[in-house]
């Protein structure tokens, strides 16, 4: 039987093996998707994960619960020779094995970019995944249950500090939603004040948003601004040791929290560990149909879409474009890839990927956002209900659609919930510390001998 080997279980991946079981016929081929995580994110909803208005597991789509044809493989893929048809998978124990294919999709998605700034490694947490969204909103939560116990002092302002790095679509929404998170907490916190919040955003370039045009980001600035942000533009960090953060421009300030949102960088497997062709970017040569190579030189049975892929974008008037890595691209990419890897198998033509931008949409905090189609800007409540209504649409399975809507409705009703679960980061410290030190491994001989 013919071997379909999908690298990453993301959007990309999962429309894709989603796609190949509902066209495959009974004995064609078999799928194969191999991930480290049993889950898809829906990335658009982290932000909201943060501010908890969507529950975390809502933002998680199950590889197992609704790809019942697929073997899944939990594991990283270390290596690509396409020479050989083989990858390098690194399971969950830390072992290798090698898999062999006969078609090959890559779709193993960016990873966070960083630079060698002194304490980054140590202080900053990312963006990009359930868990640390999680972690974020926890984070806040529990800063302002210590912040309410302290006197009014340098620690108590540290604690209620927080610095996104990045003025992307990740940063600036998760940035709005925290801040909207944590405005809203005042109310529950009488001993705290709103001067003592402290929301810094940094941004390296000029401006903000770079997918909607210099009006609607400028517009974005002082929105945020106005609710009492600070945004620091064409700034970088330089220094975050000990959370004790250092800007380009000078200014210095002591911030409990920092998040990482500067941008992506190309998966190291397909930047430094594979035979494939790959641009200066690191990113994987693709033409417009999908396939890995070029229209002089195509790469058989070798396909690709996502973040890791240089796609053409046939829809933009710039010669040379390339599409932008987000998720409107990466799910209809991979609706495409399915259809054209079905057509391929079977002799048929494949059709080249275009898609026109729907526009973007941002939440900025709740019942705030912004939508731009064009010329045609759309701002506050009316682009945040825009916002919900996408996404609620767009996330994967009606199972998922109905989660999330509910969470929604019953938000609206009661409010969020501001309880902070910190300590399930570290499950055990509670029994550890109940149980007690452990006695010598003689003394428990011992009793066992008096038993």
């Amino acid at each position: 039987m013919r071997e379909i080997l999908i690298v990453g279980g993301g959007y990309a991946g999962f429309y894709t093996a989603w796609g190949l079981e509902k066209r495959l016929r009974a004995g064609e081929a078999r799928v194969t998707v191999v991930d480290p995580r049993p889950y898809m994110t829906y990335q658009p909803f982290l932000p909201e994960v943060t501010a908890g208005s969507v529950e975390a597991r809502h933002a998680a789509v199950s590889l197992r619960r609704h790809l019942h044809k697929t073997r899944l493989i939990a594991g990283s893929v270390t290596e690509i020779r396409n020479a050989d048809r083989t990858v390098t998978v690194r399971s969950v124990d830390g072992s290798s094995y090698d898999l062999r294919y006969d078609t090959l999709v890559i779709t193993a998605g960016a990873v966070t970019r960083t630079f060698p700034i002194p304490g980054l490694a140590q202080q900053a947490i990312g963006l990009k995944h359930v868990e640390e969204a999680v972690a974020i909103r926890d984070r806040l939560l529990t800063a302002f249950d210590q912040a309410a116990s302290l006197p009014p002092g340098p620690e108590r302002r540290k604690l209620l500090t927080v610095t996104f790095v990045g003025g992307g679509f990740s940063g600036v929404e998760g940035f709005g939603e925290l801040l909207s998170l944590a405005t809203a907490m005042l109310k529950s916190y009488p001993e705290l004040s709103r001067d003592e919040l402290s929301f810094h955003l940094v941004e390296a370039r000029g401006r903000i948003l770079p997918e909607v045009t210099d009006k609607p980001g400028s517009w974005v600035v002082r929105h945020l601004e106005r609710r009492g942000g600070h945004v620091h533009l064409n700034t970088q960090l330089v220094s975050a040791v000990d959370g004790h953060v250092v800007l380009s421009s000078g200014e210095e300030f002591d911030s409990a929290m920092i998040v990482w949102t500067a941008g992506n960088a190309s998966n190291p497997v397909v930047h430094n560990h594979t035979d494939l062709p790959v641009d200066e970017r690191g990113l994987l040569v693709v033409r417009p149909d999908l396939r890995v190579g070029t229209d002089s030189e195509p790469v058989p049975e070798v396909w690709a879409a996502g973040d890791d892929a240089a796609v053409p974008d046939l829809a933009s008037p710039v010669p040379g474009a390339r599409t932008v890595p987000n998720a409107q691209h990466a799910v209809r990419q991979g609706k495409r890839l399915a259809k054209n890897i079905i057509a391929d198998l079977r002799g048929g033509t494949v059709r080249e990927y275009r898609h026109s931008s729907l526009g973007v949409v941002a939440t900025l905090g709740l019942g705030r956002g912004i939508f731009q189609y064009k010329a045609i800007v759309v701002k506050g409540l009316p682009a945040w209900l825009m916002h919900r209504g996408y996404h609620v649409l767009a996330v994967p399975t009606w199972e998922r659609k109905v989660r999330v809507l509910t969470v929604w409705l019953t938000a609206a009703l009661f409010g969020r919930d501001l309880v902070s679960l910190a300590s399930v980061q570290h499950p055990r410290d509670a029994f550890v510390t109940s149980a007690g030190p452990v006695p010598p491994a003689e003394d428990r001989a011992g009793d066992r001998a008096a038993v």
